[in-house]
């Protein structure tokens, strides 16, 4: 059964969040009325002042919802802490040019800088704070999984890197007897459901609710697929409609008409970055500049995908198609540079520009690598309902080293969940991945490992 302390979780979630944004607001407003409330052209009355403070308070809601900034309990810290400190540095900047719009003249920007110092700050000791209290109410849960092949592995493994929210104690094979098995779940907090056959799965979902038990499931791609679906209510017995062609007339043409209005802009803002960009891959080698590479985007369409070079010249002559890595001896120190702040994907502005792409979108594969993944997922072409994108959902939720088939099911969650919102938030996320990279799997792994150790030398 639920238990009375997980009833209330959303609620001191909300109340959280409200402290923290009333907290956030009340600073800016003492800042406003010191520094900038009688310094405009025309002061405003008392409501003027109390909606800028609202705005102000406003941006704060929508610039953490957007980053993930209120989510306590399910993100890690640090990464909470990341969202929370980008969120409050673009409200500051933002607030800075409303302030100057509204004084009609360039503000001093000192009394804001503080503000965001101090800010950042008080976050930082609030996420701590509140950070720990949640964790000792609500401890991780403990959880059993049920699996049905080795593929749960890894699952465990991702898992098991947030000891501070699940706590996998047993795991069973669905090959087990049906009794053993509900008599083990009914153990345990929750269970995660992985890779066992549809039938068996739907009675163990079944039984779960029954029994009000959480349970945590690996979808696979149809159940993507009917998350999508619409409800028909036309009769007597619910229906569920999968269009599975995409996105609408209407929803291309607002995204079209988005593409092209961004790339132009954006074109214009990092001309200085490519023409930087540009002068250091001549200088280092004299080779070409651009590298061309054959891609495919919206049905199976080959185009040409533009990009900085960031290997030596004629990389993949003896090697042929392969994914580069992290450490790959083909990189330029030059390239090597340029992946690590993206600045070798802005020349795919002049492929949206051009309508091979979108802003958002599955990234592009090979149509070789696209050919191999096929042969372990037929469905890989499924992502090829909509266009390739510069960014895309499964790059701002996935790590450099997630698999394939996880990268098809988020670009399929993508797909199916399709709203121009979506496509703002993925922007605005993107931002984010760029600034504060997540760790890889085998990265996050080692720290796991070297964290059980040191837990082992301490209990010697």
């Amino acid at each position: 059964m639920v238990s009375k302390r997980d009833r209330f979780k959303r609620l001191i979630s909300v109340c959280s969040a409200t402290v923290l944004v009333a907290i956030l607001a009340a600073a800016f407003g003492y800042v406003w009325y010191e520094y900038y409330s009688t310094r405009i052209i025309f002061p405003y009355y008392r409501r003027g002042n109390w909606v800028l403070i609202g705005i102000y308070a406003l941006l704060v809601w929508l610039f953490f919802r957007v980053y993930g900034g209120f989510k306590l309990g399910y993100l890690k810290k640090t990464d909470m802490l990341y969202s929370q400190l980008i969120s409050i540095t673009a409200v500051n900047f933002v607030t800075y040019f409303l302030i100057s719009l509204i004084g009609r003249h360039f503000m001093n920007v000192t009394p804001l800088l503080v503000l965001a110092f101090a800010d950042l700050g008080f976050i930082a000791l609030w996420t701590l704070v509140i950070g720990r209290l949640y964790f000792m109410i609500y401890p991780p849960r403990k959880l059993i999984i049920l699996y049905g092949s080795h593929q749960a592995a890894s699952l465990v493994l991702k898992m098991s890197q947030r000891v501070d929210k699940y706590m996998i104690c047993e795991s069973v094979n669905v090959g087990e007897p049906e009794e053993k098995i509900r008599e083990l779940i009914l153990k345990y907090e929750g269970v995660i459901i992985c890779d066992i056959p549809p039938e068996q799965r739907n009675d163990y979902l079944k039984f779960c609710y029954e029994k009000s038990k959480r349970a945590y499931i690996a979808p696979k791609i149809s159940d993507i697929i009917i998350r999508g679906a619409d409800d028909i209510r036309l009769f007597d017995t619910p229906l569920l409609l999968c269009r599975n062609y995409g996105l609408d007339v209407e929803e291309k043409i607002l995204k079209r008409c988005f593409d092209i209005v961004f790339s132009l802009v954006m074109l214009i803002i990092a001309s200085p970055f490519m023409l930087f960009s540009a002068a250091a891959i001549k200088l280092h080698d004299g080779g070409p500049v651009m590298y061309k590479q054959k891609r495919l985007t919206i049905n199976g369409k080959v185009f040409n995908v533009l990009k900085f070079r960031s290997m030596v010249v004629d990389a993949e002559k003896l090697s042929g198609p392969v994914l580069a890595s992290d450490d790959d001896p083909r990189i330029t120190p030059i390239g090597r540079f340029l992946r690590k702040t993206r600045l070798d994907e802005l020349p795919q502005l002049l492929n949206i520009l051009k309508g091979d792409m979108s802003v958002v979108g599955p990234r592009p594969e090979r149509p070789e690598l696209s050919e191999e993944y096929k042969k372990e997922m037929p469905e890989f072409d499924f992502r090829l309902k909509v266009k390739a994108g510069l960014t895309g959902y499964a790059q701002v939720t996935g790590v450099y080293d997630t698999v394939p088939y996880d990268k098809l099911k988020m670009d399929m969650m993508y797909i199916e969940n399709y709203s121009f919102r979506m496509d703002m938030q993925i922007i605005l996320m993107t931002i984010k991945t760029m600034l504060f990279p997540p760790k890889t799997n085998a990265e996050a792994s080692d720290g796991l490992f070297r964290q059980e150790s040191r837990r082992e030398e301490d209990k010697k």
